[in-house]
């Protein structure tokens, strides 16, 4: 599994990540989700994503992987969902923090995301600081923000922060042109999210979920000749290897889906002829289409 410096965190992070909000799942069992859980491990995948509003998966990456805390590299988000505190305050960062931290049965999170709030919450006073403070103490590795266009842009240009996570896909490239170069430029690393583009091929007809019916539009604008590859793996190695992406996150509770992500980056890269084609293909036909949150 390749290893990847994520900018300047002194964190290495796996090219492949596990975005763990399946693992929240009631329909999961409890061995099932113990099974999955080391199932990525054991495939050299490090960085597990997970968020407060995922069901159950926090609380059962720490069950499961507390005995292997040192072979990950842990991520999850905060800023709601605190019982008692209004969302998106100071007091909500700080002890959402906490709550997290006793949820995942660790002393210290690496990455701790604000989880895809606009401009005005993150100029809120004590919002960025209860955060920060969090890192001061110990407790977080690493600030970071999670989520695409101006609020993306604020958190690059702040300083606060040293990582991010946002869109980037074959149906969502315009980060790659504007917000990708302000992170190698200041060192900010970047995740991934959403590199199958919720995967739209697998819809004959336009589906009703507006996130994936977003990009099921923007396939069929697009039109492009996968020149006999499997949607997922163009959509995956394309996403993967776009310069300046650390990691890309995938969500499944199959581990056979994980090894055929895996097996699809081991190719390598697409060919520079095709990702010239894809990338012309969104320049000709982007119609406004910023990051889909």
């Amino acid at each position: 599994m390749i290893r990847r410096p994520l900018g300047n965190t002194g964190l290495q992070v796996s090219v492949l990540g596990f975005g763990a909000g399946p693992v929240g799942s009631p329909e999961l069992s409890e061995a099932g989700a113990e099974a999955l859980l080391h199932g990525v491990l054991d495939a050299g995948i490090n960085l597990l994503d997970t968020a407060p509003s995922y069901g159950q998966s926090e609380e059962r990456i720490g069950r499961y992987l507390q005995g292997r805390r040192h072979e990950l590299v842990l991520s999850t988000k905060c800023g709601y969902g605190v019982p008692g505190v209004e969302d998106w305050t100071g007091p909500c960062i700080t002890q959402g923090i906490d709550l997290a931290l006793g949820r995942l049965r660790t002393d210290v999170i690496d990455i701790v995301h604000f989880h895809s709030c606009p401009v005005d919450v993150l100029e809120r006073p004590g919002v960025v600081d209860a955060l920060r403070r969090a890192v001061e103490q110990g407790k977080v590795r690493v600030a970071a923000y999670s989520g695409d266009n101006a609020p993306l842009g604020w958190a690059l240009h702040s300083g606060a922060f040293g990582s991010v996570q946002t869109s980037v896909n074959v149906f969502d490239q315009k980060v790659i042109d504007w917000g990708l170069p302000v992170a190698r430029e200041k060192g900010i690393g970047v995740i991934a999210k959403r590199p199958l583009g919720n995967a739209p091929w697998r819809f004959a007809e336009r589906p009703n979920a507006h996130d994936i019916a977003t990009y099921w539009d923007r396939m069929r604008a697009l039109a492009l000749d996968t020149e006999g590859l499997d949607w997922s793996e163009l959509a995956l190695r394309f996403a993967a290897f776009v310069p300046g992406v650390a990691s890309c996150i995938v969500g499944t509770t199959r581990l056979e889906n994980l090894q055929r992500n895996l097996r699809a980056l081991e190719k390598g890269p697409l060919p520079d002829a095709l990702v010239g084609r894809i990338r012309d293909a969104f320049h000709r036909h982007d119609q406004g289409w910023d990051g889909l949150i």
